[in-house]
Order: structure tokens, then C-alpha cells, then sequence
């Protein structure tokens, strides 16, 4: 009986080392990360044909297509805007490289400068997570039901204007 469950034993042993074996590329490439491309990526050969001073809004989205972005002041500059980020199982997604690429224009939509801002310019905003205050009752959801019983239209009385 000994050598029977001795021989069960070993058996098991090496049948979890092979499941173990078989599972691990499964495992690690759940570990993979995964790269997702955001916004729009302008082509380097592309945006070197703008020539500040020469070239309009019309050539440039003709170069380039549409703006991902457009300055909420006088839409005197464009922002072509792109990311990459990185996530890797159920961690969240980190930002690996992002570019923004502004053109300006002057009052006559004639490109005044391009410029580019890397992920090293850009800054972090602190997000406040304070509530406004409203005034009113705080009514649980049975009060709110029970409160709205009785205030339907008859249809026998003329309805009364809010």
C-alpha cells in the first residue's frame, strides 16, 4: 500500500510541474503590457512642409487633417495632441510618451510658429474634490416616492402652472 501511494504521490508531482510548466507562458504573457496609441500623431515629414509666415489654416489642416484641440480664445492655435501609454495586467495605465505639437496663428490665419511640448513639459494638475453645497432637504428615496404620491394631474381639475 505504501509503494502504491508513494508511486500516486510522484505521479501528482509531475503532473503539477508539467501543468505548472505548460501554464507559466500563459502566465507570463497575461504580464505583457498592453501600448495603446491615443490622439492624432503628425507626420514628421509633413508638418517640416509648414513654413511659418507663408502657409494658412487651409494648408495646414490639408498637411495635417483637423486639430485634435483648438485654443478657446479667438481660435488662433491648433494643438495636435497624442499619447502613449502602457498597461500592464489590472495596474493602472502609465503615460510613456506624449506630444503636442501647437501651431499659431496670427489675425490674418497665416501660421505664425510651431512649437512642441513633450511629456517633460507638461505638469500635473491637482484635481480638488471639494462639493458645493446645496440647499434643500436631504430626502431618502421612500420620501421622495412618498412625497410625489397625491401630486398627478386629475383630470377632472385644471392643471395648475409650475
Amino acid at each position: 500500500m505504501t509503494k502504491l501511494r508513494k508511486t500516486a504521490t510522484a505521479l501528482c508531482s509531475s503532473l503539477w510541474l508539467a501543468g505548472s510548466l505548460a501554464g507559466l507562458p500563459l502566465v507570463l504573457g497575461a504580464c505583457s503590457p498592453t501600448i495603446q496609441q491615443e490622439g492624432n500623431v503628425p507626420d514628421v515629414d509633413q508638418v517640416v512642409q509648414i513654413n511659418p509666415g507663408v502657409d494658412d489654416k487651409n494648408r495646414v489642416n490639408q498637411l495635417l487633417g483637423s486639430p485634435s484641440a483648438v485654443s478657446a480664445f479667438a481660435d488662433r492655435t491648433w494643438y495636435y495632441i497624442s499619447r502613449r501609454t502602457e498597461q500592464t495586467a489590472f495596474l493602472d495605465p502609465e503615460v510613456v510618451d506624449q506630444e503636442v505639437l501647437a501651431i499659431s496663428f496670427d489675425a490674418q490665419n497665416i501660421v505664425q510658429d510651431l512649437k512642441v511640448y513633450g511629456l517633460e513639459d507638461g505638469r500635473m494638475v491637482a484635481m480638488v474634490d471639494r462639493v458645493t453645497p446645496t440647499h434643500g432637504n436631504n430626502l431618502t428615496i421612500v420620501q421622495q416616492v412618498l412625497g410625489n404620491l397625491g401630486r398627478f394631474n386629475n383630470p377632472d381639475k385644471k392643471s395648475r402652472p409650475y
